[in-house]
């Protein structure tokens, strides 16, 4: 008989968050608990980068996610459809990174970045966002963004990233462009509105990349 392979388990919200070492740790803190949002990853790093960023960014339409009740579908209404939705992926965290920013109306893209190496996705939200910013700029356009990154968006109202990833030769050209980024939202004003896309009341932001 094969041995099982270890996994190790997110919390992002439960009774206690955190990494759990085995299933019966983190069925402690979930079981029971409205609104638990947990997931198994293969390795402790692999688990380490999830709990520090954003679960909307490992938890695919499918996965554990809390159940809505009418007073909360009324509470997020429906999403502004004259608006930029702006979206990235990545193979592997760190992987081969881009992003893209749609119409949300019609998902007919608007921008769409290169393949950079060694990126992640809270980098590639984090840089649609800006794009986003300067495409709408140039067009003297105040229309909103929609981005389904909690920590992106913590970044644009920072002005700055906090990410675990190293700088390598293979990623220099991806943190210049992050350096850009910082620059133009310290010395642009813009009046759009960066809203949180409500992924769990109405599904997939329409920049998604299909990869999950």
């Amino acid at each position: 008989m094969s041995k099982q392979k270890k996994k190790f388990y997110v919390v992002w919200k439960g009774r206690e968050v955190g990494i759990f070492e085995n299933w019966a740790s983190c069925e402690k803190q979930i079981k029971g608990f409205t609104g638990a949002v947990y997931k198994a990853f293969p390795s402790r790093e692999q688990a380490e980068a999830a709990f520090s960023g954003d679960s909307d960014d490992y938890l695919g339409p499918k996965a554990q996610r809390p159940e809505l009740s009418p007073e909360d579908l009324k509470k997020y209404g429906k999403p502004i459809l004259n608006s930029l939705s702006v979206d990235a992926a990545c193979s592997g965290n760190p992987g081969i990174m881009e992003y893209r920013g749609v119409d949300t109306k019609s998902a007919i893209e608007l921008f769409r970045s290169k393949r950079y190496d060694q990126g992640t996705v809270n980098i590639g939200e984090f840089l649609a966002i800006v794009h986003g910013l300067a495409y709408l700029k140039e067009r003297n356009s105040n229309i909103p963004i929609y981005t389904d990154s909690k920590t992106a968006l913590k970044w644009i109202k920072e002005k700055a990233i906090k990410t675990k990833l190293q700088k390598t030769p293979q990623n220099a050209v991806l943190f210049s462009l992050v350096d850009r980024a910082i620059k133009w939202l310290k010395s642009n004003e813009y009046h759009n509105k960066i809203i949180k896309w409500e992924t769990a009341v109405w599904g997939e932001i329409p920049a998604d990349f299909g990869r999950k």
